[in-house]
């Protein structure tokens, strides 16, 4: 029979353990929690930009011209990891964004997007340095780029300012290229337009390694998002 002593060490043992647990558990859901709410919000319009004379702005030429990119725009991507069993968003994003795209008559007839991956920040600068050496090799890979592939009506923009539009076209992630299709809301004004959307990806099509380290893990599928200001020139 144990001594009351190696009885009395045993069972402050257990309580130790029961306490270390719970308190583990515990700052993982802190943590788990701390992390979703930094979380950026999904993309949203602004307000529309301010509408032109709208005779002008019903013309067929209304929004026909090529926009560029201008301050105020993002990129990046959103992705669930599961952190010892507590379900964390994350979001990166960069500000360091280029597009051209070009409308003739009432079709969007070229549109291009890129983005230096390698300037996607979330809130850790280890998941960062991860994600720039081993999720993607930013070093052989250092652009994600979205090329229209067909073109598209955009006559609901140009009669109401404010439509969405199907887009279809070319993602290349990490050297890898997929076909993809998002709904992009668009606001247009005379000179000045705002284009958002959600692209769902699944990581792995694009030889993106999500990490499996037994403590977190990352989902497979996730949304490249973006909001890009334009500018017509």
């Amino acid at each position: 029979m144990p001594t009351p002593n190696i009885r009395r060490r045993w069972i402050i043992g257990v309580i130790t353990l029961i306490a270390l647990v719970a308190v583990i558990l515990i700052g993982t859901r802190i943590y788990a929690s701390t992390v979703s709410s930094r979380a950026e919000d999904s993309p949203t319009l602004s307000a529309p930009p301010p509408a032109p004379d709208r005779a002008q702005d019903r013309a067929p030429t209304g929004i026909e011209g090529t926009w560029t990119t201008t301050t105020g725009s993002w990129a990046g991507y959103r992705l669930d990891e599961v952190l010892n069993g507590s379900d964390v968003t994350v979001t990166g994003r960069t500000d360091n964004v280029t597009a051209t795209i070009v409308v003739t008559g009432q079709e969007l007839v070229d549109a291009t997007v890129t983005v230096p991956v390698a300037d996607i920040t979330t809130d850790s600068d280890r998941r960062d340095n991860y994600f720039r050496t081993s999720a993607i090799d930013t070093a052989a890979h250092p652009e994600a780029t979205f090329t229209l592939t067909s073109s598209i009506d955009v006559s609901r923009a140009v009669e109401e300012g404010q439509a969405t539009i199907p887009l279809t076209g070319e993602l290349s992630i990490n050297g890898q290229t997929r076909t993809v299709s998002v709904d992009a809301e668009t606001a247009f004004g005379q000179n000045s337009a705002q284009i958002i959307g959600q692209i769902p990806v699944t990581w792995s099509d694009f030889g993106v390694q999500a990490p499996d380290l037994g403590f977190v893990s990352v989902e497979d599928s996730g949304f490249i998002e973006f909001s890009l200001n334009v500018g017509r020139s």
